[in-house]
């Protein structure tokens, strides 16, 4: 039988609505952890079918980090003003400039790279796996997968997140669209550090 707490357990859990979590506990004859990964999959689901959908509200979240030297500014949008009000939508937002502050991404997403960048990045790699004397054949492989590397070094979404390792910034940005119910996305940052060069 499923009970209201069992209910009430999934939703603080998942953040998914009441209905959604009664079915996933019916569907997954009242085991908790089965519904929450049930409830996951749906989440992520849904998610990719709402993100065509415009999202041109949202918030400016700052950071400044203390002694008052590096300071944030990133814009996170939604699609209503309602969810760019919630608690869990801002709070999401400051993770994200904080995010910024200790990461130091250079981009959003990867095709914001400029090729000439993508192409240095490669020529260097290349470079450096023929002076350590790599094998030619793999020479393809090694700047693949160190180009992979600097992708996840300098792509905010592909970096990961400093309150959990395990997850990307792209994970997060995912669980926060599905337990909001809307396109969520993040649109730009500014990062400055006192003294430094533009």
């Amino acid at each position: 039988m499923i009970t209201a707490s069992m209910v009430k357990e999934l939703r603080i859990r998942t953040g998914a609505g009441m209905m959604d979590c009664k079915k996933a506990l019916v569907e997954c004859d009242g085991d908790v952890e089965k519904a929450i990964e049930d409830l996951r999959k749906k989440g992520a689901s849904s998610v990719a079918k709402r993100a065509g959908r415009t999202a041109r509200e949202g918030v400016i979240a700052s950071y400044i980090h203390p002694g008052d030297k590096l300071g944030v500014l990133v814009e996170v949008n939604c699609e209503t003003d309602f969810v760019a009000r919630t608690e869990a939508f801002r709070e999401f937002a400051r993770n994200i400039a904080m995010q910024v502050a200790a990461a130091d991404p250079l981009v959003v997403r990867r095709d914001e790279i400029s090729e000439e960048m993508l192409e240095k990045e490669k020529n260097i790699y290349r470079e450096s796996a023929q002076n350590e004397g790599k094998p030619e054949h793999i020479l393809d492989r090694i700047v693949e997968g160190r180009l992979q590397k600097y992708y996840q070094e300098v792509c905010l979404l592909e970096q990961a997140f400093v309150k959990d390792v395990d997850k990307t910034i792209q994970e997060v940005l995912t669980e926060i669209s599905a337990s909001l119910g809307e396109n969520v996305g993040i649109k730009r940052f500014a990062r400055f550090r006192l003294g430094e060069e533009e």
